[in-house]
């Protein structure tokens, strides 16, 4: 039994117990896949993360992305929580940027004051669903295909299928049905009409080890706002709400810039000790 430094992460959060928690496991080297899996599982949270040496001279560190049940190519609030805890604990990039290592290849995140943001990964799969798909996740969520203003493949690692409906106010009240929606990813968003937030956006993963809705989910944001940029619905930078309908008040901030999108929010370190496993 080895312990290592250990963080929980508060994330799209200035304050603590408002945003999506991560895991973090510092100086992750000799654990085998099945005891990060386990430990993840025992965490009882969405996501943890381990941090290993970087295997690419482009990058400053590398991680291993879980959520219970399955390792993950690339997740958004893991990604800037386990930054935080990397830079909190002393690293130190080589560049103006840190470059994260992980599933998908080269994760580019910046520091702007107090927030972090990631550099989208390219879509793995984009375009429209299937009529099959759309009818379905309308049922699951207790909707009729016509309420579904436009829908779309978000891959981006997490396959999520995301849908847009009409107003904040209709996402805030879909109800899934795990049995219906049972394995598939579901991204749900609609537009605020005034307000500081411009949209509001929930995720949804009925039947994974019984976790049913995140509570901010940076991969879907990024999967999201690179449809809304590709289709004309978004030029300029916007914040996204989540996590309102589980108590959270977690904050996206999204900036399209050139040939990028930023993904970004606040981290809070809420736990600092050591983990023994």
């Amino acid at each position: 039994m080895t312990s290592r430094p250990f963080d929980q992460v508060d994330v799209f959060t200035a304050e603590s117990l408002l945003g999506n928690p991560v895991a973090v496991v510092h100086a992750a080297e000799g654990l085998t896949t099945g005891e990060m899996l386990a430990f993840t599982n025992w965490t009882n949270l969405s996501e943890a993360t381990f941090l290993l040496p970087p295997t690419d001279p482009g990058a400053d560190y590398r991680v291993r992305i879980f959520c219970p049940g399955r390792e993950l190519p690339f997740a958004g609030h893991p990604t800037l929580g386990t930054c935080h805890a990397w830079l909190a604990a002393g690293g130190q990039p080589q560049g103006d940027m840190i470059v994260q290592e992980c599933g998908v290849g080269l994760v580019r995140i910046r520091r702007d004051g107090d927030i972090l943001s990631f550099a989208a990964p390219p879509l793995r799969r984009s375009g429209p669903l299937d009529e099959d798909s759309v009818d379905r996740i309308a049922r699951g969520l207790g909707l009729r295909p016509r309420d579904i203003v436009d829908h779309q493949w978000c891959d981006n690692g997490p396959g999520w299928q995301a849908v847009l409906l009409a107003s904040a106010e209709q996402v805030l009240t879909v109800s899934p049905d795990p049995q219906i929606l049972a394995g598939l990813d579901i991204g749900v968003v609609g537009p605020h009409r005034d307000g500081d937030v411009d949209f509001e956006v929930r995720a949804f993963f009925p039947g994974n080890s019984g976790i049913t809705e995140d509570p901010v989910t940076g991969s879907l944001n990024a999967a999201i706002a690179q449809w809304f940029v590709a289709s004309g619905r978004a030029s300029k930078a916007y914040t996204v709400a989540q996590g309102t309908a589980l108590g959270r008040a977690g904050r996206v901030r999204v900036v399209p810039e050139g040939n990028d999108i930023w993904i970004g929010g606040e981290c809070v370190t809420v736990i600092s000790g050591e983990v023994a496993f």
